[in-house]
């Protein structure tokens, strides 16, 4: 067995864990590097993750059906019950209810950009970063509320460094300091197919990110929960970072929750054709809403329609509010936890030969999987063209192309709605969210210019 002084613990538990391997190389170590394998290893909780492995993968569950949703307004009463949740939302978010957080873990290789996705220049005239744009958004609605909103952001290991290196650079865009909490994922050690801990260098253990579904998790290790706790907050606005799009702070969808007594609500939009690539929100035969991926949703009820509808249309956007107190709960042991998912992948593994690719097993947790476990949760249906633009891909499909495109196409109707002219050789055109983050904050009258391409910001 192998000694290092303070470590004994840790060296007890990794041996009777079967775990040992992990010190083959203990003799081409230098000290730093011994501290650095055995601070990786002090991290790990063996019995949780050998009780992973011995747990078969559960599959979806089939029995359910389309879960109910709160459509749009097609008639007055709805119009009227729509102002009425508007006007319980404004009351929350101006009485500091409500905190913004963004996820914010990918790097932009996908994109053929080095470094955090958030630092992608995506905006179609100014070129603002998606970073920027979701935080100059939080900046305008506080102001706009007038309260100071907090803005959480999850990062990766890979891009905590330089994520909070770029706002710091950048002077938080004009946010307090203090108000912007940036923390790290928090990571999960894979294994390979016979349960043993993969290497990823001889002194370091392979883990990867737990899942989207580990950002509530941050929220609690990192102490974000027990700030937003001492601030009064009491309800969290998730999304995701690649979608330019995303209303952050949302008064009908808060609202909405707030009346509801919900302790997670979903934005939906209606699928743009049946095999699109987004999980659907569902109601499972014992009552309780969740989401089935699109992988998961048998061919049957993928094509089923209705009326000349799909019966399985409405789309998880990743846009979630979370009560905080359920959140709480569900990461301190309150009764409630997130399963973690097994996917098989080729995993980069240091071993005697050098490196190779082995048979591995990533664990994860998603995020829609907390909405089963509430009490009540809410779906909220919204449009499609007003609140999703996913940039995922570099072309084709959710791409910088297409996302640039919505956001143009929507600047113009928000003006269009103000009945602002739009000249027609105007073919781009943004506003900033410091001008507005909604039509109804744009100046009238307001004049544009005749440019191809027009950009609208504060005096």
């Amino acid at each position: 067995m192998v000694s290092f002084k303070g470590y004994e613990e840790i060296i007890k538990k990794t041996y009777g864990s079967g775990q040992d391997h992990v010190f083959r190389h203990w003799g081409e170590l230098n000290e730093t590097e011994k501290k650095q394998l055995l601070d990786d290893l002090s991290e790990i909780d063996f019995d949780a993750l050998k009780a992973l492995f011995s747990k078969k993968q559960s599959h979806a569950e089939i029995n359910f059906g389309p879960a109910p949703y709160i459509h749009l307004p097609s008639d007055a009463a709805e119009e009227r019950e729509r102002d009425r949740a508007a006007e319980a939302g404004r009351e929350h978010i101006e009485g500091g209810g409500t905190a913004a957080f963004m996820v914010a873990g990918g790097q932009g290789s996908r994109l053929g950009f080095e470094g955090p996705k958030g630092k992608f220049r995506i905006a179609p005239v100014s070129g603002k970063s998606l970073f920027q744009i979701h935080a100059e958004k939080v900046f305008k609605y506080s102001g706009k509320y007038g309260v100071e909103i907090p803005l959480l952001i999850m990062t990766s290991r890979a891009n905590h460094e330089e994520t909070g290196a770029f706002f710091a650079e950048n002077s938080y865009f004009g946010l307090n300091p203090a108000s912007v909490k940036i923390f790290p994922q928090n990571m999960m050690p894979s294994l390979d197919s016979a349960g043993k801990l993969i290497l990823e260098s001889n002194h370091g253990v392979f883990k990867n990110p737990d899942g989207h579904g580990g950002s509530l998790t941050a929220l609690q290790t990192s102490g974000s929960l027990d700030y937003l706790e001492k601030k009064g907050v009491k309800t969290i606005s998730y999304f995701q970072v690649d979608n330019p799009l995303a209303k952050i702070i949302d008064p009908v969808f808060i609202g909405y929750h707030i009346l509801k007594g919900a302790e997670i609500s979903s934005k939906a939009i209606r699928k743009a054709y049946p095999e699109e690539k987004v999980g659907v929100f569902v109601e499972f035969s014992n009552g309780s809403v969740g989401v089935v991926e699109y992988s998961d949703l048998p061919g049957e009820k993928t094509f089923m329609k209705k009326g000349g509808d799909l019966v399985y249309s409405s789309a998880n956007i990743a846009i979630h509010l979370f009560d905080a107190s359920f959140v709480k709960r569900l990461t301190t042991g309150g009764g409630v936890s997130l399963p973690f998912h097994v996917a098989k992948k080729k995993i980069r593994s240091y071993t005697e030969c050098g490196y190779l690719e082995v048979d591995g097993l990533k664990y994860e947790k998603f995020v829609f999987d907390a909405l089963p476990l509430t009490e009540r949760n809410v779906v909220f249906e919204t449009v499609r063209e007003e609140e999703f633009a996913p940039v995922k891909n570099a072309s084709g499909v959710d791409s910088v192309e297409s996302a640039r495109a919505l956001m143009s196409s929507l600047f113009r109707k928000w003006l269009e709605s103000r009945g602002i002219a739009v000249p027609r050789q105007v073919m781009e055109i943004e506003i900033s969210p410091l001008l507005a983050v909604d039509p109804e904050d744009l100046p009238v009258p307001l004049k544009i210019d005749g440019r191809e391409k027009v950009y609208l910001e504060r005096s």
